[in-house]
């Protein structure tokens, strides 16, 4: 997923994202240890995207707290 697709995701969103990741980086792992795994580099994607998400989220957090500043601050 490209990063402008991610931020056009709500919250509830990206937790389900996040999970379906979650779970075909699991399977990926299973087949990789025993021996059938076929695509290899989805793994990497997985585990960009996962960063990804992980990203958008910390600065959407970031973001509201620097809001909460300035408005109280006000």
């Amino acid at each position: 997923m490209k990063p402008a697709e991610i931020r056009g995701l709500t919250e509830a969103q990206l937790d389900e994202q996040l999970t379906d990741l979650h779970v075909e980086w699991r399977n990926l792992r299973f087949q990789e240890a025993i021996g059938k795994l076929t695509a290899t580099a989805r793994i990497g994607q997985i585990r960009k995207d996962i960063a990804r998400i992980h990203t958008i989220r910390t600065e959407r957090q970031m973001d509201a707290e620097t809001r909460a500043r300035l408005g109280s601050s006000r």
